[in-house]
């Protein structure tokens, strides 16, 4: 029997470490990413993760696994993670090398969230066709399995080619450390069901009723697959502001939308670039207002976020719940009281309304090989 890993309900803290603001630069803005991972430690956090981009000012950590590496000698107990991972932008063996460092310097404690990209910019930087990040990125996770999971391997894939190696350095969970998958392509949550990796997706400003039909659709996938859709460890991504004071939630929801618009732009290959790595916000197609998006987003007071908060645990049951407390420019004293009241307030009255304790919340059931 493999059981899943982390199997209780818990939350996270997501750090992106945008820059709105020139005036804050990037030692400060990697500070305050390191201290509000130590923040999230104290106040019992489960997962801190560390996102990847490249080139721009949408996020200044080119590099989750050193964040990590680093996070692991100030902290003890909280997980790192990679949120996510863009394999196709790293080499295969030196990329698996480092996992195992990692995993190593922290005492087994990295989670790894793998997504192919989506940023045309970055890749065209890398010298990679963007078209082909998904057949590479599935080439890269079978290297993942097979390099740190066995004492050598071999690899002659479409785009990848590794002779017999083995990598020398070993990682402390067997075979290795658990994979979230951050791709909602239905090649991709059927690898996540037949492989045992847990799903990850964002629910940005989204209504209950564009959340329900992405979980439904992976409960679907993975029955396809042969897996019971109650064994998946399903982690959303989400916004999270918790404040009496209106002006703050007002400048949070704002700072949201800054981070929507810089993505969609990027995305959308619509991003124009100042002199250096600044990329001018612009509003995309069919933007809510910000009255409509603070609709959406776990922002307010405590009544307010709590009641929200009760509906997408019981409509999309995740079993990990990680957010973005700061964003754009949002103040490191705004974030961490956030988190502060996440933990002392409103985690206490989501019990109370569900009845429960939150680590038997959406627990995912034991996997089962077929023999059992």
């Amino acid at each position: 029997m493999d059981v899943v890993s982390g199997k209780i309900m818990d939350f996270g803290l997501f750090n992106i470490l945008q820059q709105r603001d020139r005036a804050k630069d990037s030692r400060a803005i990697i500070n305050e990413s390191i201290d509000q991972t130590r923040a999230a430690e104290r106040l019992g956090f489960a997962h801190a993760w560390f996102v990847e981009h490249h080139f721009s000012n949408y996020s200044l950590c080119p590099s989750p696994l050193t964040m990590a590496a680093y996070a692991a000698g100030v902290t003890e107990k909280i997980r790192l993670g990679t949120a996510v991972l863009v394999p196709p932008l790293h080499t295969p063996a030196r990329l698996l090398a480092e996992i195992a460092v990692v995993d190593t310097l922290s005492n087994g404690r990295l989670d790894l969230g793998v997504g192919s990209g989506y940023q045309t910019y970055e890749f065209e930087r890398f010298g990679v066709d963007i078209d082909d990040r998904k057949a590479m990125t599935n080439e890269m996770l079978d290297m993942m399995e097979m390099g740190l999971g066995n004492p050598n391997f071999s690899y002659d894939g479409e785009f990848y080619q590794q002779p017999a190696t083995a990598i020398n350095v070993r990682p402390v969970q067997t075979p290795h450390p658990p994979i979230w998958n951050a791709s909602k392509d239905a090649e991709s949550v059927g690898r996540a069901a037949r492989k045992g990796y847990n799903q990850f997706f964002s629910s940005r400003f989204a209504s209950l009723e564009e959340l329900v039909p992405v979980r439904n659709f992976m409960d679907k996938t993975f029955l396809e697959n042969g897996r019971d859709p109650d064994t998946m460890r399903l982690g959303l991504l989400s916004y999270c502001c918790i404040s009496d004071d209106p002006a703050v939630v007002d400048d949070y929801i704002e700072n949201c939308r800054f981070q929507q618009r810089i993505a969609r732009s990027l995305r959308e290959r619509r991003e124009s670039m100042e002199d250096d790595y600044w990329v001018e916000e612009t509003p995309f197609d069919a933007e809510p207002t910000l009255a409509e998006a603070a609709e959406h987003v776990l922002a307010g007071d405590v009544g307010t976020v709590t009641e929200r908060a009760v509906a997408i645990i019981r409509a999309v049951r995740p079993s990990h719940m990680t957010f973005y407390f700061q964003v754009g420019a949002v103040s490191q004293e705004t974030a961490i009281r956030s988190m502060e009241r996440w933990v002392n307030e409103v985690v206490p009255s989501i019990e109370k309304e569900l009845g429960a304790p939150i680590a038997s919340i959406n627990e995912p059931k034991p996997l089962r090989d077929a023999a059992d």
